[in-house]
């Protein structure tokens, strides 16, 4: 006769009730242990509470870490298309903006509740502000420790997310529980952060917000460049274009690298146009300043930086097309969308995020060693990957 497994789910993020329901699904007897007073909350502030739910873009690049081909190949087993239909099934309609999927309602409070609903009609019990202090193995049993408690579980679905974005950071508890079960644990770092610059507030160009190109250079090798609005802080830069090569800076910066930034305040026409362009209005305004040439033409903040005590137009044109800034970190795991680091995914087979080292763990969602690009990707490889591991936990023997 089959047997119904009790899975035991730690968090109750998006990855986690993925994981539940799939779990109920497979005919498991389902619990979430979730440390917050309510459950879902980083899901209710994603996409500035619109909940940017996948991206139907490239996944060549979307994703960091030291193994980003994981991401990959989770997204090959439960792929975008079975996702929509998860959202379909529970309730959320989805709409695509450039290929960045929303829930119709564009509300993220809608994508929780029927996330709840789903859950709740497949009798997943959610019990709230427990905090798990660690899990062992005992006789082929899961023991987690809360404190006040014991639960005894057959498996266990880690999916807890990390201490991005929230006010005191803290230990990350759960990766200290995974480290205690004997995972390799990749030192974490903010991702999708604002970076800082050596001497910005110096520089004087706070508030400014341009359209333009960022490049990113680790020991002068170009790895990452993208265009949008860039903002300028009194701590450094900050942007989408920013956020999405963010990862990769700090990681280079924990390796020992020097890592600078060269930002295209200009990039409407080719370079040497541009040349040509700034040399005729220098000529043709020859009767103003050097910074009053250029009034009219990039944000009024950025022209000392620009002409640095500079008057020719070539030598204006090569820093408004390369503004050079070094960057020294980031603003923290505070000010983070997600964190980069984690458990190490060469320990997780990505067909069912089951442990490699320990029978009957499955781990899933931002406490991995992956971290993506802006426009969903986080969201999606959590959902992705926990439907994947509630699936492998609940089926019966």
């Amino acid at each position: 006769m089959n047997k119904a497994y009790s899975v035991y789910v730690i968090g109750g993020g998006a990855s986690g009730l993925a994981a539940a329901i799939f779990a109920a699904r497979a005919g498991a007897s389902v619990t979430i242990l979730e440390k917050e007073k309510k459950y879902g909350k980083k899901l209710l502030r994603t996409g500035n509470g619109r909940c940017n739910l996948a991206n139907l873009g490239p996944l060549d690049g979307a994703y960091h870490g030291r193994h980003p081909e994981f991401a990959r190949e989770v997204l090959a087993h439960f792929d975008r298309e079975r996702l929509l239909t998860f959202f379909e099934e529970i309730g959320v309609h989805t709409r695509s903006y450039d290929g960045w999927l929303y829930p119709a309602s564009e509300s993220a409070e809608s994508v929780l509740a029927c996330l709840s609903m789903a859950a709740e009609a497949l009798n997943v019990r959610i019990r709230t502000n427990i905090c798990v202090k660690g899990i062992r193995k005992s006789g082929g049993r899961f023991l987690i420790d809360v404190g006040t408690y014991v639960y005894t579980a057959d498996r266990v679905i880690l999916a807890t997310g990390s201490n991005a974005s929230l006010v005191n950071p803290g230990e990350n508890e759960p990766l200290l529980i995974a480290a205690a079960l004997g995972h390799r644990i990749i030192p974490i770092h903010p991702a999708l952060v604002p970076l800082t610059v050596k001497d910005a507030a110096a520089r004087g160009f706070a508030g400014v917000r341009v359209r333009g190109t960022i490049r990113l250079y680790a020991d002068g090798k170009l790895f990452h460049e993208e265009s949008g609005q860039l903002q300028f802080t009194e701590n450094g830069i900050s942007g989408i274009p920013v956020f999405n090569g963010s990862s990769e800076a700090l990681t280079a910066l924990a390796d020992g690298q020097r890592v600078t930034a060269e930002a295209d305040l200009f990039p409407d026409m080719p370079e040497d146009v541009f040349i040509s362009y700034l040399k005729e209005r220098f000529e043709r305004l020859s009767d103003r300043k050097p910074e009053a040439r250029l009034k009219g033409l990039i944000p009024d903040r950025l022209i000392p930086a620009v002409t640095a005590g500079e008057e020719s137009a070539e030598a204006c044109a090569r820093r408004i097309r390369h503004f050079p800034m070094e960057i020294t970190g980031s603003r923290g795991l505070a000010n983070a969308q997600v964190s980069g680091g984690g458990i190490d995914t060469d320990e997780i087979d990505p067909a069912s995020m089951a442990s490699r080292l320990v029978e009957g763990l499955y781990i899933t969602g931002e406490c991995l060693d992956i971290d993506g690009a802006c426009g969903g990707y986080n969201l999606m490889f959590a959902f992705a990957g926990g439907a994947l591991a509630g699936m492998a936990a609940g089926e019966a023997t």
